[in-house]
């Protein structure tokens, strides 16, 4: 005979009171996610259109990797620029059903007027201006039920990086939905959100990270970045 105890799942003690561990499909408000998230030895969980997502462990190839070249990108432009915020899998509260913890954002600060704002207790609340999520492949959440929540919420613009199919879509918000942005003539994807940040698609996927910071660096060159820094820094005083 089973013994029934056998067979139930364990729960952590959080100040005496035993809390239900995270389970991928938990179906939970965005209160009960943070209370049990907190009592939880999980390291990355999400709470997608009010369902569980727990992360399986990363792969270098195909998350590990290519997370570091998103980052190396969005630190230069970061570090050059006042009033804007790189943010490396931090929790957004989105609204009452969607805690994501996107691979990488970039917000404008609220002194210059950006959407988002930190908590008492250090979260995102709102929608950050640009959000990086890396997947696996087309058939990743983050192209189905995370897209639709970033674009209800107002996330700005949307890049994934799908990794099985080498491919970068970046879509910016345009009248409620998402479109792709075109690159220009000479190939290169230009931010509508932050002038400056470009990306040459093809070298960043083949890897070719010089002269992707190449290109950055003219973007960060270029008169309408100049301006958009001069135009944060007034608004800044």
């Amino acid at each position: 005979m089973v013994n029934p105890s056998s067979t139930q799942i364990p729960k952590v003690p959080v100040n005496g009171i035993r809390v239900a561990p995270l389970e991928s499909g938990d179906r939970l408000s965005r209160h009960e996610f943070e209370r049990r998230y907190t009592a939880s030895p999980h390291k990355n969980a999400e709470l997608i259109e009010g369902v569980v997502y727990v992360a399986s462990p990363v792969r270098f190839q195909s998350h590990g990797k290519p997370h570091a070249l998103i980052m190396a990108w969005l630190s230069v432009y970061w570090l050059a620029t006042p009033g804007v915020e790189l943010g490396d899998n931090a929790t957004v509260r989105l609204d009452l059903d969607n805690e994501p913890q996107p691979d990488a954002l970039l917000r404008l600060e609220e002194a210059v007027d950006g959407q988002s704002r930190l908590s008492e207790d250090d979260y995102i609340e709102g929608a950050p201006e640009l959000v990086v999520e890396i997947a696996a492949s087309s058939a990743a959440k983050d192209l189905h039920d995370k897209k639709q929540a970033y674009r209800r919420n107002g996330v700005l613009e949307y890049i994934v990086w799908q990794t099985f199919e080498n491919k970068l879509d970046w879509f910016c918000l345009r009248e409620g939905e998402y479109v792709l942005l075109e690159p220009d003539a000479d190939g290169v994807l230009k931010s509508q959100v932050f002038p400056g940040l470009w990306l040459l698609a093809p070298d960043f996927l083949a890897g070719n990270m010089s002269k992707v910071l190449a290109v950055l660096q003219s973007g960060l060159n270029s008169l309408e970045y100049k301006t958009f820094v001069q135009r944060l820094a007034e608004k800044n005083q």
